[in-house]
């Protein structure tokens, strides 16, 4: 008789986790406290115009496609993927902008007209990179962090100082390049990690090959397209996705779990797979004798950003922006300060926009636009309405003096979404939009562990455990618990 696996969560983390869990045997039911699945990436209409409500690139498109291949299917099964070209537009000042573009040839010139000499420099960068993302991606990311000995591999230890571990991604950026806007462009992809470029290790320099080499890409339809094809495969697979349920409890006797109570009914588990906020699971849905960290763990964390999020309805095309646009025509560092060193609303906020109208004309009226806008900011701040009209006024002032042109009088629909959402739609701990910062400190065995050290059958997945924050992460670390699951619980599963 199979075993119940009941999976808290349908974020990227979960289904990965239940659908490869159903492959392998398991009797598997997901529960979702949201009315669609997705976690994060869920996605809504409003007024003529589709959101996607939080992830937004797509990057390491070979994570995606080996995650399909692992079950006989192809991402093309379930979604059209678009590479966008140029990758992404950046912004120093008005009118003064860099377009990335998808071709490497085209972007060792960009970066040799820019700094005489740094085209070759960003071979041998890319170089490097590559090998990080080939050890980092196919070896490291997989490692179910539960022990040192994990990382005794002659590949791994033999790279140290090919992975540069030790070193700063800041100091390594700066070692390439001396012109501070290639500097900005090689340490841009550090905030998809959560940290800043003097506290993240250079082996994540492996974003800029993902960037850089892998390209940027778009699923038509949207972000939550590739939602849409995992929850079908998953359903494929026999995984029933129940949503609607948000979990209240996790029963537990002697040691181990024995069913998951949620606001409307209790499901029998034989396992038990946390795919939702770790810590709301850690510190609120289990007896205080079974919690594994303290408060004080929790507090002690170095969170990545939250985000102040803005979904706007804009009945014109907006001029100057691309699919993705950043701007960075503010003062980085100080940003910075105020995610990390002094968390406060920041001052001069840098920002992201994101415009899939532009290539995708299924998600707005013909001739409108619709806008997405991010800034990120420190987690646990207090939001109100009065803290977002603030700084959607700074935003689209921004926008309009650095692309010229006025929009404020054509948004027809908005949106604001900050921490108090993350709080109420996902539990998010301080109201964290990506999990846990990827510090030194942070990684591998010393996140927050996979298994439970106080319950035999409760597992963890997803952004605050291995391997990390960000939408790939995600696929695997619901990868690596469910292999962590069948080694222990194989031999006694009837298939």
């Amino acid at each position: 008789m199979s075993r119940k696996v009941i999976v808290i969560g349908s974020g990227f983390a979960g289904l990965s986790a239940a659908t490869n869990l159903a492959e392998k045997g398991f009797e598997v039911s997901v529960l979702e406290k949201n009315d669609q699945p997705g976690g994060r990436a869920r996605s809504f209409s409003a007024s003529g115009y589709t959101f996607d409500m939080g992830p937004s690139w797509y990057w390491m498109p070979d994570v995606f496609e080996r995650y399909f291949n692992s079950f006989g299917k192809s991402v093309s099964d379930y979604y059209k993927l678009i590479r966008l070209n140029p990758s992404y537009r950046v912004y120093f000042d008005k009118g003064d902008y860099v377009d990335m573009p998808a071709d490497l040839n085209e972007m060792f010139g960009l970066f040799e007209n820019i700094e005489k000499g740094s085209g070759s420099k960003l071979r041998q960068f890319l170089s490097e990179s590559a090998y990080k993302y080939q050890v980092g991606i196919n070896d490291l990311v997989y490692k179910p962090g539960r022990s040192i000995t994990e990382f005794a591999d002659l590949r791994v230890i033999k790279g140290l100082f090919q992975l540069h571990l030790l070193k700063s991604m800041r100091s390594y950026v700066h070692n390439f390049f001396k012109n501070p806007r290639l500097r900005q462009l090689m340490e841009f992809p550090i905030l998809f990690l959560g940290g800043t470029p003097r506290d993240t290790p250079a082996l994540y320099s492996l974003m800029n090959y993902a960037d850089m080499a892998l390209g940027t890409w778009y699923p038509e339809g949207g972000m939550h397209k590739i939602v849409e094809g995992m929850v079908s495969l998953a359903r494929e697979k026999g995984v029933n996705i129940i949503t609607g349920q948000e979990v209240k409890a996790i029963k537990i006797k002697g040691g181990t779990a024995y069913a998951v109570e949620t606001d409307k009914a209790e499901y029998p588990a034989d396992i038990v797979v946390g795919g939702a906020d770790y810590h709301h699971i850690d510190t609120q849905l289990l007896p205080e004798e079974y919690r594994q960290y303290s408060e004080k763990y929790w507090d002690s964390r170095i969170m990545a950003p939250s985000s102040l999020l803005y979904y706007l309805g804009v009945k014109q095309e907006v001029k100057g922006l691309l699919h993705h646009t950043l701007f960075f025509n503010t003062d980085f560092d100080q940003h910075a300060q105020e995610i990390y060193d002094h968390p406060a609303w920041p001052s001069d906020p840098l920002f992201y926009a994101s415009a899939t109208s532009k290539t995708d004309n299924t998600v707005a009226p013909a001739g409108h636009e619709n806008l997405f806008l991010l800034i990120p900011v420190a987690p646990g701040l207090k939001d109100d309405e009065s803290i977002k009209e603030q700084y959607l006024e700074i935003l689209i002032n921004n926008l309009e003096r650095t692309t010229g042109q006025k929009i404020s009088d054509k948004i027809e629909y908005k949106r604001a979404y900050a921490h108090s959402d993350f709080i109420s739609d996902y539990h998010a701990f301080k109201g964290n939009a990506y999990g846990l910062a990827n510090t030194l400190k942070q990684t591998a065995i010393l996140k927050p562990s996979l298994k439970s050290k106080k319950v035999d059958n409760l597992y963890y997945t997803g952004q605050l455990t291995v391997p990390g924050p960000g939408v790939p992460p995600a696929l695997i670390s619901g990868q690596v618990v469910a292999s962590e699951i069948h080694k222990k619980y194989s031999k006694k599963i009837a298939v």
